[in-house]
């Protein structure tokens, strides 16, 4: 049967933001706003939710006095990432 999927991931900026996270140790946020092409405030909106469900971690600074926010992808967010497609080839077959 079908197998269940995760609503936080089934979204799809946050699945764009997870799966540009799982193939780079860590991304700032102006890079993932260029590869999503979303506005600066829906991105930062789906990244908080990522954060709190604990798939990502944000880090905050600053470079040359400009804040810098960058983000990485947590053990916990790999794993509901591979759930999430081990989910989605069920629905394929």
């Amino acid at each position: 049967m079908f197998k269940e999927l995760d609503p936080i991931l089934h979204n799809q900026l946050r699945l764009a933001i997870i799966s540009l996270l799982i193939s780079v140790e860590k991304a700032e946020f102006q890079y993932l706003r260029e590869k999503t092409k979303a506005t600066a405030g829906n991105l930062s909106v789906q990244v908080q939710k990522l954060k709190d469900a604990g798939y990502i971690q944000v880090e905050k600074s600053f470079r040359n006095n400009y804040p810098l926010t960058t983000c990485s992808i947590t053990k916990k967010g790999i794993e509901s990432f591979e759930q999430y497609v081990d989910a989605l080839k069920t629905y394929i077959k």
